[in-house]
């Protein structure tokens, strides 16, 4: 039955234009009906019936793999594990402060250089190594003792002995794990093998042999740096005293004397300074001491020149002109002061003048020979620049001549600068290689020998019972969607509306053994009844103006139902007051008059023919309101019949006297009656038994039905049994009764509607 929320459904349901789905099903004629929008949320409740739906089936695949999982664990050989651990540091401690040979690594290296370490660690090298160590190739015994099948004998003992290696050496490669621990600078060293003692034996050879290994590395770059080295170093000797012969020779052919240290100047050329260029340096800062000497003579002869001379400042400064202008001036004095009482010519006066003239003689004597003094001093210096400038200039061509004989002089000494300093430093790493070449101290060290391990690491059982669980469960939900997917039978609702597009307007409960529907559609308290009036509500609700005046029932094939359900709903319509004309329009294999129960001597077959009216053959049933018109004598070609006006006539005719003309039509597939009543009624309804009718019976019908334009109202899903089928969305309670007490209505299962 539809309950609110099933006729909201069918209300918000709209159709879009004028396409068929991809799988090629009608909805709505040539209409596709979709809800509300076209994106659809995640619905979990159709994944959880699937479960239901298939549940005896991925409980069955997820129990055998978990016995399959279990007797495979119990077969399988014990494996051991024994894991030895590493550390391993990025650099040798220091022993003494020099540089290694071998190339250190920095912290953006770092990651590289533990990635080497662990390649050597799995590579072919190492694993040869242990073998040869630890003898597990030598004879058939060691190999089996690993656990290794001994190679097919035949060949030469040397063919034997090349295919004993290569099988040990594959076992070890395949067993052996190598497991950095992450942020530390340890790493564990595992090998697996059936016997533990032969495990912890062989992790223990990786670990031991791995430090050797890199000990004789370093030893050998060593070596090779030494060799290497000495070399070097007799090569440049050889090419040093070559250097210095060249040198000493070209300097006595043109008899270059250098003398003292390297100059500055010279310093990056290698060279030392000349005698000549030392000579020039020494006369050109004394012309220059000289040369300022000059000019602070001429200047001040310019200024004593020009001059009042008793304004030098050197006569000013003159001891000897001090004191006798202070004589002067006591002299000067005492004359003014007797000249106020003697007179000029006296004596006495022209004795003070006399001093007084005396002294101005001596201080004009004495200023006029400082200033001869200070001409001679300017005289003297331009004499030592002059002297001392040609000097300078004789050198400087000295020291050009020099110069230019000097060039390939300090190519020479350039390449024997270069030759000693390359020879003192190769002779210095030699000695350093020769020191730490004899330092054993290895980056890498055993933290934890392996020990024989006393369980085993494999098989788990655990692990692999999970392991076979997800795979049982995975093989369950993978079969259940696959049989889902190829599962053609139309059981609930939502199969109808996925599978075929075409909504479902009701579901008819199934009937109990031994009841049949006429009784059942008698008790209107029935849930047989019950689903009818739904369905009677939905087309109410199928197009504008109510239910269709004109319907067609029909179904994909015989037996589904569409003769209780076309009575049913004429049977519903005439109780709430509509004049139904019911109408059986199967003129192949009519059944209705025995549900009705009248005659069937004249009908439709009649009407259509033209041998009667519809006053004719319309009969009254035991309904109020409800009127029939059986089928007929059968005619031999219904087809035909069906082909004519007398159709349209008869429905035109029939919807002047009747509010509703219901019609009972044969099935669609391998007849043509059906798609010929479809285009000329307003409707059809089509009846589709549950768990009955296949998805590609009920497409080809859906499909005829198109070809004759027929509008298509939905569908209605016959015999659904509840119990037989977990469908969710529509919780339908069949045994719900009108009256019953709140205790018994909460004990049922569902409610209806």
């Amino acid at each position: 039955m539809l309950g609110d929320n099933q006729l909201a459904d069918v209300r918000g349901r709209r159709p879009e234009g004028g396409t068929s789905d991809s799988d090629g099903s009608l909805v709505g004629g040539r209409a596709r009906w979709v809800e509300g929008g076209d994106h659809q949320p995640l619905d979990l409740a159709s994944y959880w019936r699937l479960a239901l739906k298939y549940r005896l089936l991925v409980v069955g695949c997820f129990l055998g793999a978990l016995v399959i999982g279990a007797a495979l664990t119990l077969l399988m050989t014990p494996i051991y594990t024994a894991q030895a651990t590493l550390q391993i540091d990025r650099e040798t401690a220091r022993v003494l402060d020099t540089e290694d040979v071998a190339p250190t690594e920095n912290m953006i290296q770092g990651e590289e250089f533990f990635q080497t370490q662990y390649g050597l660690l799995r590579s072919r090298s190492l694993a040869e190594r242990v073998i040869e160590s630890l003898g597990l190739a030598s004879s058939n015994e060691a190999l089996e003792a690993m656990g290794v099948e001994s190679p097919e004998p035949g060949g030469t003992a040397a063919t034997q002995a090349l295919r004993r290696r290569a099988a040990a050496l594959k076992a070890l490669q395949e067993n052996l794990g190598v497991s950095p621990i992450r942020g530390s600078r340890l790493v564990s060293v595992g090998y697996d093998n059936p016997n533990p003692i032969v495990a912890a034996r062989i992790a223990n050879g990786f670990a031991e042999n791995f430090i050797q290994s890199n000990l004789d590395r370093k030893f050998e770059s060593s070596s090779y740096a030494r060799q290497f080295l000495e070399e070097r170093i007799v090569q440049t000797k050889e090419r040093l005293e070559s250097a210095e012969r060249q040198l000493v020779a070209y300097a006595a052919n043109q008899q270059i004397i250098n003398v003292g240290e390297p100059s500055e100047g010279a310093a990056s050329g290698g060279a030392t300074e000349s005698l000549t260029s030392n000579n020039l340096v020494a006369l050109n800062s004394a012309l220059a001491r000289t040369r300022a000497e000059r000019v602070a003579a001429e200047e001040r002869w310019r200024s004593a020149s020009s001059a009042d001379l008793m304004t030098l400042p050197e006569v000013l400064q003159n001891p000897t002109i001090q004191r006798l202008t202070e004589q002067r001036a006591l002299l000067d004095a005492e004359y003014q002061q007797k000249l106020s009482i003697y007179r000029p010519d006296y004596p006495e006066m022209v004795q003070l003048k006399a001093r007084i003239d005396e002294a101005d003689s001596q201080i004009r004597t004495i200023a006029g020979n400082i200033r001869s003094s200070i001409q001679s001093e300017y005289r003297i210096a331009a004499n030592q620049e002059r002297s001392l400038q040609a000097q300078v200039t004789s050198l400087t061509g000295d020291v050009l001549d020099l110069r230019d004989r000097s060039i390939q002089y300090n190519i020479l000494q350039r390449e024997l600068d270069t030759t000693r300093t390359l020879y003192e430093g190769l002779l210095q790493r030699y000695k350093e290689v020769g020191v730490t070449g004899g330092v054993t101290a290895n980056n890498i060290s055993i933290v934890d020998l392996a020990t024989p391990p006393r369980e085993p690491s494999k098989p788990n059982m655990l692990v692999n019972m999970a392991l076979a669980a997800l795979l049982g469960l995975g093989l369950g939900v993978l079969a259940a969607l696959i049989l889902e997917a190829l599962d053609e039978t139309l059981a609930t609702p939502d199969d109808v509306e996925k599978k075929l597009g075409v909504p479902v307007l009701g579901v008819v409960p199934l009937l109990d053994k031994g009841q049949g529907p006429t009784d059942a559609l008698r008790d209107i308290r029935s849930g047989f009844s019950e689903a009818y009036y739904s369905l009677r509500t939905a087309l109410q609700f199928s197009t504008p103006d109510g239910a269709p005046t004109s319907l067609l029932v029909t179904s994909a094939r015989p037996a589904e139902g569409k003769s209780t359900t076309a009575y049913a709903i004429a049977l519903n319509l005439a109780r709430v007051g509509k004049r139904v004309l019911l109408v059986d329009g199967d003129l192949r294999n009519p059944s209705m008059h025995r549900v009705v129960g009248v005659e069937n001597e004249r009908g439709m077959s009649n009407l259509l023919s033209g041998s009667a009216d519809l006053a004719g053959v319309v009969q009254p049933t035991g309904q109020e309101n409800l009127f029939f018109v059986p089928c007929g004598p059968l005619p031999p070609n219904p087809a035909e019949l069906w082909g004519g006006d007398r159709l349209h006539q008869f429905l035109a005719e029939a919807r002047n006297s009747f509010d509703h003309v219901i019609v009972d039509g044969p099935p669609v597939l391998g007849f043509a009656d059906s798609p010929m009543l479809a285009a000329a009624v307003s409707g059809v309804l089509f009846a589709l038994e549950s768990r009955g009718t296949r998805r590609g019976q009920a497409r080809g019908a859906l499909k005829r039905l198109q070809v004759g334009r027929a509008h298509l109202l939905g569908a209605v899903l016959t015999k659904f049994s509840a119990k037989s089928t977990s469908y969710g969305g529509y919780d339908y309670a069949y045994d719900y009764h009108y009256g019953a007490e709140p205790e018994a209505m909460g004990g049922k299962k569902g409610k209806r509607g």
